[in-house]
């Protein structure tokens, strides 16, 4: 265990900024932080619980780091808690039109916005409930950026009206971008700039629980108990031990499924148009082509960025890539929907091609994501047509879902409107059209 002490120098206290880039570097580390301001206690990796701690200037801050890097992580926390964080930068407030809102954003943007001054955010968020559609977009009247989201649609014709209504930033609170027409931003000087990596771990780890969830049943054994049903007809699952495991896309998502299979005793594949040799050194996984992996692996976890066009990962796994598999196959997608072709699964379905589907994400489901539609019926969509099948699980891409998520997404996006606002550069957050 390591410990430090210091005192807070910032003339308006532990605010929402420095709490935001305590969080963000404590939940990457492998070591618990805790801090303490007199009787109040907060986790390192919780924002939230940060500004509870109400330190203002001159409180006295005992930080712990306890764990199997403490000794590499202290001089990191102790840079970043003690830091003045004082910034005399002159800048105007900026206006957000914050599209598709949930009450689960509120909580994070509201508290960071909440504070104006040298070092703050200086941000004014409107929340709207609405998507981003060509009907909705004049809502952005006023605002100097927008705030979107997977399921916001913003082709050339939505970012037309955005630049009459003098639209000047993008800000995506998602790593995706292939719902933004990035030709017309360009033209219109828009900038865009995204949320490059958030959770790796809160994607992989659904995306295994919910292949699991298919593959034991556990969806239907709960139905069954609930119901005073206790046999296990229909419940068979497999052992993933000793099985093959194909990872499609090596990212980071894909290195923490690598992992999380590892970890079940599995042996991995790995496919990627840009392998990553620090994995083959490692040992982690070896790399093969794509027709080796799907017809070698017991279980295929998706994890490749949507590219359209030639070469390109749309329907990545169609028709011809179905029968290359083995028969009673697990397939789990938590990356893209249209990595599959939707029509090419079904019927692969029912002709008992697999053994389990998940999918967090599928062609078709759009105007569903973050839709309660509980009080209608869905007879002819893609979602009804998939729920037909007891091996398959669907969830409504809710992979990133985790509260370390949702954290990073908001401290990330802030940072984004802040290099905007005050003209800082933009790493690796701004996306441009090729």
């Amino acid at each position: 265990m390591k410990q430090f002490r210091c005192i807070v120098r910032n003339p308006i206290g532990i605010h929402a900024r420095p709490a935001a880039l305590i969080a963000q570097l404590c939940v990457g580390l492998k070591s618990q932080v805790m801090i303490r301001c007199g009787d109040r206690i907060a986790n390192g990796n919780d924002v939230l619980q940060i500004m509870a701690l109400k330190a203002i200037k001159g409180d006295i801050l005992d930080v712990t780091i306890e764990g199997p890097n403490e000794e590499e992580d202290l001089p990191k926390v102790k840079e970043v808690v003690c830091t003045d964080c004082i910034e005399e930068t002159d800048v105007e407030i900026l206006k957000i039109a914050f599209f598709g809102t949930k009450d689960y954003d509120r909580i994070f943007f509201s508290k960071l916005a909440d504070d104006k001054g040298p070092g703050t955010y200086n941000v004014e968020i409107d929340y709207l409930e609405s998507r981003l559609t060509k009907e909705t977009a004049t809502l952005a009247a006023g605002h100097d950026a927008i705030c979107i989201f997977v399921n916001d649609e913003a082709p050339k014709e939505v970012i037309d009206i955005l630049h009459e209504e003098g639209i000047r930033l993008i800000l995506l609170r998602c790593a995706g971008f292939n719902n933004v027409d990035l030709e017309a931003c360009k033209e219109y000087g828009i900038t865009v700039l995204r949320v490059p990596a958030y959770s790796p771990y809160a994607v992989a780890e659904h995306a295994m629980a919910i292949i699991q969830e298919a593959n034991r049943r556990l969806h239907r054994a709960d139905r069954k108990v609930r119901e005073n049903n206790f046999a296990l007809s229909g419940l068979l699952g497999v052992d993933l031990h000793n099985k093959i495991c194909g990872v499609m896309g090596t990212g980071k998502i894909g290195e923490c499924f690598a992992r999380i299979a590892r970890g079940y005793g599995m042996t991995v594949l790995g496919w990627d148009p840009y392998p990553n040799q620090k994995l083959i050194d490692e040992g982690l996984l070896t790399y093969v082509s794509k027709e080796e992996l799907l017809s070698r692996s017991d279980l295929i976890s998706l994890h490749a960025p949507l590219i359209m066009g030639d070469g390109g990962t749309y329907h990545l796994i169609d028709e011809k890539a179905i029968s290359l598999m083995k028969d009673s196959v697990m397939l789990v997608n938590t990356a893209r929907g249209p990595l599959i072709d939707v029509e090419a699964l079904i019927s692969a379905l029912k002709a008992g091609k697999f053994q389990a589907v998940a999918l967090d994400v599928y062609e078709g489901e759009d105007e569903n994501v973050y839709t309660d539609r509980s009080d209608e019926a869905l007879p002819h969509s893609i979602t009804a047509r998939l729920q037909m099948f007891p091996q398959l699980v669907l969830t409504s891409h809710q992979a990133f879902f985790t509260r370390e998520a949702m954290q990073a997404i908001a401290v990330t996006t802030m940072e984004n409107a802040r290099n905007f606002n005050e003209k800082r550069d933009f790493g690796n957050a701004e996306v441009k059209a090729q």
